[in-house]
């Protein structure tokens, strides 16, 4: 090497050092741009070191990794290797290396480096998976053409046709990492790198593309790895440091250095960015799991079927909706721009059996589905209530509407909470995310509480109001009772859900900063809450919301302390507010329930009339005056003469023929003298005939006809129809899914309910059959069914018979215990099995 040679190589490193410095300073060129510009320069150096030392042919300079992509930061690693055929002298390599990593180490630069040949690069990346995915972005820099040509295509040729194994192995490696590094979406102080939506997830959503077995969804995507390396650049020059770690003290200088307005927002671009690198990845992933297992099962059923592609089921799950090949997907007859309550079953359906939505049926949705009358119908309401009351998997299939837009269109104040940060060390979740998991450890305590409906939807909107300036609590009072309003709850609904919003911090407040002791205290609690019921809803919405901030939000301390308050402010509100013990059995019958009780008493057997329900038009002037929430579903209005099993017959009836009871009210009647003579066969009372007042609906497809339900409920009632051996053939028949983990069911006995009756309440996950089931128990147990009030809020049941002894009277207290403990325990037992 002589003179001249080596003073050539020595000004070229200060010549690249000052250009690149110079480009790192100039502020009008930034991003994306500034990326490629300093790519390019180190490009040109690389080249000039690699040509200096004159190496002959058969050797390449190739970038990787992501210098290979081009995506380098100011402080980012150089990752290189220098590629030989095997020919060349290996002392002139090993030199040819020297001349350039030295030069690269002298200016403090980091380097990855490497010296292989095409075989043992081969050979590497097929026993290092991160070697492998780095030689996917080879990008070549200097010497022979051909052989970093060579080396591309054998190395993706190789990931092809590895896939199957190697595809499993990256997806475990994300996942592990994720594990240690958390969501990015979520932290306060994430790695813009290696957290969960990073950008080393979006590297593997390239290398999944690559293999052509699964592709990610693309729209946003280039965008959102574009802003996390910007927001690396700017970390970068902020601390000087080659960090990917966005620490609390660096925020704000890195938010001016991007031009943000501040820490929050910066932030929240981030968040919105990880989310939409981590949907991309688990719709991607899902799909990389589908096509492996039908590539594995396919061929044997192929063969089983004489080479003949197997049939690929379709499982309805509600209307429109139906499950296909793991995910829940739209029917073929579905019409999202027909049908604007879609989404939302769609969206309870899958959440329900516990699967993903499909991204077809996401999107498909999104772009046709019109937007929900004001206020909403009633089916959109339940639907709401039963996809927040299905537990974990609703945080997944919220996620999905989300990606698309779905849900601020569903509720535009969403916007203001979206993505948005809570920089308090308690909080584990954004404020959006916080409020879908306070509505997941709600679903477990909805066993508790008599309106179900209202805990999730409070729990959804409690802490609402962050999203404006000022007290949040006192804002969302506001934001509640108008979101409340528009979903369709009726007045008092909407001051109970915003009496909760307002007052969601007052229990664990007053619990741990007052004396209890004073009654003034409990007083003052008594009156803000201002019922049962609201208190019932305030504790379990307080335990819900503590449970979905953190650890160190909730203790068994706290817990005995909020307990210990709710039980002294429901003593004085249980002395200020009676209730009326015989209500259930004050209303007098319609004038069409009269008529159906004179023909069932005439005829002797069941009579029944099924009307569609008449509701008011959404939007109409007079909408604000509607007392409540219209009715869901059709009116089902049964007479049958007074006898055994009637409750249990009718309801095996219905879920034998695909029909959701959504209210239910059984009552006995007794007919005046006047209208007929003698006892009928089999009842209980010659003049007494059970009115049965239901709303149902079907699960999907049309209503059966009258004259079908009459028959099958004649036969059910006479012992030739066989209910249960039928509701289990068909429980049985159809493919197990793991659907939701509900809380258990809960049978009490309420106490001093009724003078008349006593009062068996029941709690538990809806479910086809639940009302049969429960008509059975009681049954066995020789209890009289008085009166039966039956409600379904979203996917919860919430019920209360009113049942006496034999002779009328009201039951022991250890007799009512057992017939509880009766009924719970045939809940707790598969349908199946019964």
């Amino acid at each position: 090497m002589n003179d001249g040679q080596t003073e050539a190589t020595d000004d070229k490193p200060s010549g690249y050092a000052a250009a690149r410095l110079r480009l790192l300073q100039d502020e009008a060129r930034s991003g994306p741009p500034r990326r490629s510009a300093l790519a390019e320069l180190t490009d040109d150096w690389l080249a000039d070191l690699f040509g200096a030392g004159t190496p002959g042919p058969g050797v390449s300079l190739v970038a990787v990794g992501g210098y290979g992509r081009g995506e380098l930061s100011p402080r980012s690693d150089l990752d290189l290797l220098l590629l030989h055929d095997g020919t060349a002298d290996p002392a002139a390599v090993a030199a040819l290396a020297d001349r350039i990593w030295y030069p690269v180490w002298d200016l403090g630069l980091a380097l990855d480096h490497s010296v292989r040949t095409p075989a043992e690069a081969r050979k590497t990346a097929g026993d290092d998976l991160k070697v492998h995915l780095g030689l996917l972005d080879a990008r070549h820099l200097a010497g022979d053409l051909g052989l970093t040509a060579g080396l591309r295509t054998a190395v993706l040729a190789d990931w092809r046709n590895q896939a199957p194994k190697r595809l499993p192995e990256l997806r475990e490696l994300c996942e592990e990492r994720a594990a240690r590094q958390g969501e990015l979406q979520y932290l306060l102080e994430p790695d813009l790198k290696e957290a969960r939506g990073g950008l080393r997830d979006a590297t593997a959503l390239r290398a999944v593309a690559a293999s052509w077995l699964a592709d990610a969804p693309r729209e946003g995507l280039a965008d959102a790895r574009r802003r996390l390396l910007d927001v690396r650049d700017a970390l970068h020059l902020a601390t000087g440091r080659a960090t990917d770690r966005l620490a609390l003290q660096e925020q704000d200088q890195v938010a001016a250095e991007l031009g943000l307005l501040d820490a929050d927002t910066l932030l929240r671009q981030v968040y919105e960015a990880a989310r939409t690198i981590s949907y991309a990845s688990d719709v991607t992933w899902r799909e990389v799991g589908r096509v492996l297992k039908s590539r594995s099962v396919r061929p044997r059923l192929r063969a089983m079927l004489g080479g003949k592609s197997a049939p690929v089921e379709r499982s309805p799950l509600a209307e429109g909706v139906v499950e296909m090949d793991g995910e829940v997907v739209l029917a073929r007859a579905a019409r999202p721009e027909r049908d604007p309550v879609l989404p939302l079953r769609a969206a309870a359906a899958a959440a329900q059996a516990g699967l993903p939505l499909s991204l077809h049926a996401v999107r498909r949705m999104a772009a046709a589905a019109r937007p929900l009358p004001t206020p909403w119908p009633a089916e959109a309401r339940e639907q709401l209530v039963t996809l927040l009351g299905a537990g974990r998997t609703t945080v997944e299939v919220w996620e999905a509407l989300e990606a698309e837009g779905l849900i601020t269109r569903l509720l535009p104040d969403w916007e203001r909470v979206r993505c948005r940060p809570q920089r308090n060390a308690v909080h584990t979740w954004t404020v959006d995310r916080h409020l879908v998991e306070t509505a997941v450890r709600a679903s477990e305590l909805t066993r508790r509480v008599g309106r179900p409906d209202l805990l999730l939807v409070a729990a959804l909107l409690h802490d609402i109001g962050k999203g404006w300036p000022g007290d949040h609590s006192v804002a969302g009072e506001v934001i509640a009772r108008d979101v409340a309003a528009r979903i369709g709850f009726d007045r008092a609904d909407v001051a109970v859900l915003a009496c909760l919003v307002r007052h969601h911090l007052l229990l664990i407040e007053t619990a741990t900063r007052r004396d209890l002791e004073d009654p003034a205290t409990v007083r003052a609690v008594a009156d803000a809450v201002g019922s049962q019921g609201t208190l019932e809803l305030l504790h379990a919405l307080t335990e819900a919301d503590a449970l979905a901030t953190g650890p160190a939000a909730w203790s068994t301390w706290r817990g005995s302390l909020v307990a210990d308050l709710a039980k002294r402010v429901s003593a004085v509100l249980a002395g200020d507010d009676p209730a009326d013990p015989d209500a259930p059995d004050a209303a007098e019958p319609t004038a069409e329930q009269e008529r159906l009780a004179v023909e069932a008493f005439r005829t002797g057997g069941p009579v029944l009339s099924l009307r569609a329900q008449t509701e008011a038009v959404p939007g109409a002037e007079d909408a604000s005056e509607i007392a409540g929430p219209e009715p869901l579903g059709v009116e089902l209005l049964i007479a049958v003469p007074d006898q055994p099993g009637v409750l249990p017959a009718v309801a095996g009836v219905l879920a034998m023929h695909r029909l959701a009871v959504r209210t239910a009210e059984l009552r006995s009647l007794t007919l005046p003298d006047a209208w007929g003579q003698g006892a009928r066969p089999g009842g209980r009372d010659g003049r007494s005939v059970l009115l049965l007042n239901w709303r149902v609906s079907a699960e999907y497809g049309s209503l059966p006809q009258a004259a079908r339900l009459r028959a099958d409920l004649v036969r059910a009632l006479d012992g030739s129809l066989d209910i249960a051996a039928r509701l289990a053939e068909r429980d049985a028949a159809y493919p197990r899914r793991r659907g939701v983990v509900a809380p258990p069911p809960r049978v009490t006995v309420a106490s001093a309910d009724s003078r008349l009756a006593t009062v068996i309440e029941v709690r538990a996950q809806d479910a086809p059959g639940l009302l049969h089931r429960i008509g059975r128990a009681l049954e066995a147990s020789d209890v009289r069914v008085r009166s039966a009030h039956v409600s379904t809020l979203g996917a919860n049941a919430v019920d209360a018979f009113y049942v006496t002894g034999d002779k009328g009277a009201l039951l022991p207290a250890e007799e009512a215990v057992s017939v509880a403990r009766s009924v719970e325990k045939a809940l707790q037992t598969s349908p199946s099995d019964v």
